[in-house]
């Protein structure tokens, strides 16, 4: 049918629904008639000459900001639409969700047209506003359509045939139309489907912009994630060049990010670096230890790598981590404990020589200088390393401690200082760090470095003048910042003149010299040693034997003690563990320090004649003290038994052999320190509690 006939059909249609209700089905589609019906009883007025609803400037603007990004992605292909249509008289517009054009272009003249009926940027086409027309039915619909002359309900667009199509987003949701606008004679079933294309561009459009933004926001959190790793990351391409890299790996190697993308790694690490192997060879390579001279320094770290593959399994990259040696150490040293347990609250003691020892080693802890301690085994040489350690600036870093008596003399240099991987028969792959390297930062304790043999004396003399060791097999000059603390129970000085240990060494390391005093010169701090002992074995095997006998106190305090604070410390571990009770009595200790005490008092206590009676008192040694001659002398002596002992004429072990006949006890409770903690304890006299003391 050609096109005005038609055009008189629908108008002739549309007279007759606008004025009696009536619908010519023969002429008239369903989606029109029932467009037609809605529009009726929407109240709009069919006669009208304009689109009769419109928004201000302003409102386009917030419209058009609202839109931007589907504004942007669809002005270029309207354009390139209109370009297949320009000088046919065609308009293209884009239209939000809400039925309002925000953009239109078209030929002037036709645009010039379309202004005298209202279809503007601003004119609203939602349905209920303007009645029947393709942009409000494919919004309400949800799909393409076309509506010719007389199918629209107002008036003012009987002239035009208008193509319309929804745009739907990348998730699904409405987000506009396209619509193609001419006069009515020149529609064309072909301007709905250029419509249709059109508008498949632009969605196709939303949703690659969509991917893009997932991809820049999963780029940005790579970016982050990889920027919070503590480790260095560094990545390169097929050629080697620095793709990406964070900037811990560039802090690493003393530069910045942007100074090293696109750089060869070869650059960098020199040839030899494993990033460089593992992407030419494929291989996997898991910490590697690296020495790099760079043109900021020497770098040292591990590295692991890891080869990328496409799917064709070729190379095309390598991630590598890197790690600077000394984090990797201090991981190590918090993964096997080497850190200093014991501080100088630790140390327990009275005597006045000690506590001169102490002080000196507080000392030592203030300063840098290497610390020689002498004394004998036993004495804590090694307690007091830990303490000058932890109370130094090096507290943070590494404690490691080696005896140097422990190893045999062909393992003491490679435990110091390390070695190549080939070094010597049975060296391990990749080579290892010694105690030197693993100190770094740190604390090294060389305990019996007397036991040193001399061509080693050499190698350690080198490494304290000049802070850097060379390992077994080696040639990397490795820079190390270690404070040395040695120990030895010899007499260094004495070795020196015999010619087993060298002079300089000596020299070296007697800079602050710390000795210990045996437990023998300090017998004052046998009871608060032996509180502090009993106190921390008895919570350790969860016992209660926290009740010293008087009598086995008067024979720790007259045992010589070669062995010093360990022997104190083993004989009361060995006494808790034989207590049947609560008491540590006599019996519960070893042979060697009873048969000790006994061979004493045959040398120091000779043998008193029996006296008839035994329960009254004379000052002057006249009878023996009986029970209550005891229990008044301690009161008046305010619980001092060495003064009540010698009030009484007797002596310390014969009292405490009449307190244990007596009943006088040491006593467990809240005002009784008979758990021998730091301070003294205290006995039981009358009903009458005194702290038990001593000169």
């Amino acid at each position: 049918m050609p096109v005005y006939d038609r055009k008189e059909q629908l108008f002739t249609a549309w007279q007759e629904f606008v004025d009696k209700g009536q619908i010519n089905k023969n002429w008239v589609r369903r989606e029109i008639e029932d467009s037609w019906r809605r529009s009726r009883s929407l109240g709009v007025d069919p006669f009208c000459d304009n689109v009769p609803f419109s928004v201000g400037e302003n409102e386009i603007e917030q419209r058009r900001e609202a839109k931007r990004e589907l504004l942007e992605i669809s002005f270029p292909i309207m354009k390139n639409l209109f370009s297949f249509v320009e000088g046919s008289g065609f308009i293209v517009s884009l239209i939000d969700r809400d039925g309002v054009i925000i953009e239109s272009i078209g030929d002037r003249e036709t645009m010039a047209l379309a202004a005298q009926n209202g279809l503007v940027v601003g004119a609203g086409l939602n349905e209920e506003y303007s009645g029947t027309n393709a942009t409000g039915l494919a919004l309400r619909l949800g799909r393409p359509i076309q509506v010719f002359a007389a199918e629209h309900f107002i008036r003012a667009l009987h002239p035009w045939t208008c193509s319309a199509g929804p745009i739907y987003g990348h998730s699904g949701e409405l987000v506009g139309a396209l619509s193609m606008t001419g006069t009515y004679e020149k529609v064309h079933s072909h301007t709905l489907g250029m419509v249709v294309a059109a508008i498949n561009a632009i969605e196709g459009q939303l949703k690659v912009n969509k991917v893009l933004e997932n991809m820049l926001v999963i780029n940005r959190y790579q970016n982050a994630i990889v920027d919070s790793i503590s480790d260095g990351l560094i990545a390169i391409d097929e050629k080697a060049r620095v793709t990406k890299i964070n900037s811990a790996a560039a802090s690493l190697l003393k530069t910045s990010a942007d100074a090293i993308l696109h750089f060869s790694i070869n650059e960098l690490l020199g040839y030899q670096n494993p990033i460089f192997r593992s992407l030419q060879t494929g291989e996997t390579i898991n910490d590697e230890e690296v020495h790099a001279d760079t043109k900021k320094g020497k770098i040292h770290c591990t590295v692991t790598c890891r080869p990328i593959r496409n799917p064709q399994q070729k190379i095309v990259g390598v991630v590598a981590v890197i790690r600077e040696i000394r984090a990797v150490k201090q991981l190590v040293h918090r993964m096997v404990g080497a850190k200093a347990r014991f501080t100088f609250d630790d140390l327990v003691g009275r005597n006045a020589l000690y506590l001169k020892t102490v002080q000196l080693a507080r000392t030592a802890a203030g300063s840098s200088s290497n610390v020689l301690l002498l004394g004998e085994s036993g004495t804590g040489k090694e307690v007091f390393a830990q303490a000058i350690h932890n109370a130094s600036d090096r507290a943070k870093g590494p404690f490691i401690a080696i005896n140097c008596a422990a190893l045999p003399r062909e393992l003491i240099g490679s435990e110091l200082f390390g070695y190549n991987e080939g070094a010597f028969t049975g060296a391990k792959r990749g080579g290892a760090p010694g105690k030197f390297e693993l100190a770094d930062g740190g604390t090294l304790f060389l305990d019996e470095i007397g036991e040193m043999p001399l061509e080693l004396q050499a190698n350690l003399l080198r490494v304290l003048q000049e802070k850097a060791v060379v390992r077994i097999g080696g040639d990397q000059v490795i820079p190390v910042d270690v404070r040395v603390i040695a120990a030895t129970n010899k007499d260094l000085y004495n070795e020196v003149v015999k010619g087993n240990f060298r002079s300089d060494l000596y020299y070296r390391l007697n800079v602050l010299t710390v000795n210990m005093i045996p437990l023998r010169n300090r017998k004052d701090d046998i009871l608060p040693l032996t509180g502090f002992f009993v106190e921390k074995i008895n919570q350790r095997l969860g016992k209660q034997a926290n009740v010293i006998h008087p009598e086995t106190l008067d024979i720790l305090q007259r045992y010589h003690w070669p062995g010093n604070i360990r022997e104190l410390e083993n004989v009361i571990e060995r006494a808790i563990h034989v207590a049947t009770g609560e008491v540590l009595t006599p019996d519960c200790l070893p042979e060697e320090v009873l048969a000790a005490s006994r061979l004493y008092l045959v040398r120091r206590e000779p043998a008193v004649p029996a006296k008839p009676q035994d329960d009254v008192v004379v000052r002057n040694n006249t009878k023996k003290p009986g029970k209550q001659n005891i229990l008044d002398a301690i009161k008046r002596n305010e619980g001092n038994l060495t003064h009540a002992a010698k009030e009484l004429g007797i002596s310390r072990s014969t009292l405490y052999r009449k307190m244990e006949k007596y009943g006088i006890q040491v006593v467990d409770g809240e005002y009784v320190s008979a758990k021998m903690h730091k301070s003294l304890p205290f006995i039981e006299v009358a009903n009458e509690r005194f702290r038990f003391t001593e000169d």
